[in-house]
């Protein structure tokens, strides 16, 4: 079921499958949506989940062991798969604030959660307001670029995160990216 050639919404679905059918509820968010959102002109190799309730981490091991995953430290890995597995902590949040909605994506008979393209620029747009990370603004704006994102929703968090300044640069640089 799983290989090398399985593409990583699939994958994200049949973990996310797999995880909901043993009462573990969790979302995918990070690069992954970016992969996701872009078709992968971004490529993530990260499949970053985040918990929505606590959940013991020896109740996760055997549901993704029974798929083929090996723990490897914090993360799991699968030897006929290029992702890395990783399940966070809840809160599910961007910055300060909790996420307000989650997109349903089907895959099959299976069903993905994630962020919403609004929520994946916002958590790109945090990494870049807080620790500088050029990478993520320019993530930030593929995602702009390739779905529906709102703009104003993205403003009004930034305020409220104190980086009004940051989201000015982050709109011009959208700005000179969407003319190319």
């Amino acid at each position: 079921m799983i290989n090398k050639s399985l593409p990583l919404p699939d994958l994200a679905a049949v973990i996310c499958d797999a995880c909901k059918r043993s009462g573990i509820d969790i979302v995918l968010s990070g690069g992954a949506c970016v992969s996701i959102y872009t078709k992968n002109k971004f490529e993530s190799f990260d499949l970053d989940f985040v918990l929505q309730s606590h959940v013991s981490r020896t109740k996760i091991k055997p549901v993704v062991e029974a798929l083929g995953f090996k723990k490897d430290g914090r993360h799991f890995r699968h030897p006929e798969s290029p992702y890395i597995v990783e399940f966070l902590s809840p809160p599910l949040s961007v910055g300060e604030e909790s996420v307000r909605e989650i997109r349903e994506m089907r895959r099959g008979k299976m069903t993905l959660k994630l962020l919403s393209p609004t929520d994946c620029v916002k958590d790109r747009l945090a990494a870049f307001y807080h620790w500088n990370d050029r990478p993520s603004l320019d993530q930030a704006i593929m995602v702009c670029k390739d779905t529906q994102v709102d703009l104003r929703e993205v403003k009004r968090w930034s305020t409220n995160e104190g980086m009004r300044d940051r989201f000015d640069l982050f709109k011009k640089t959208l700005a000179k990216a969407e003319k190319h």
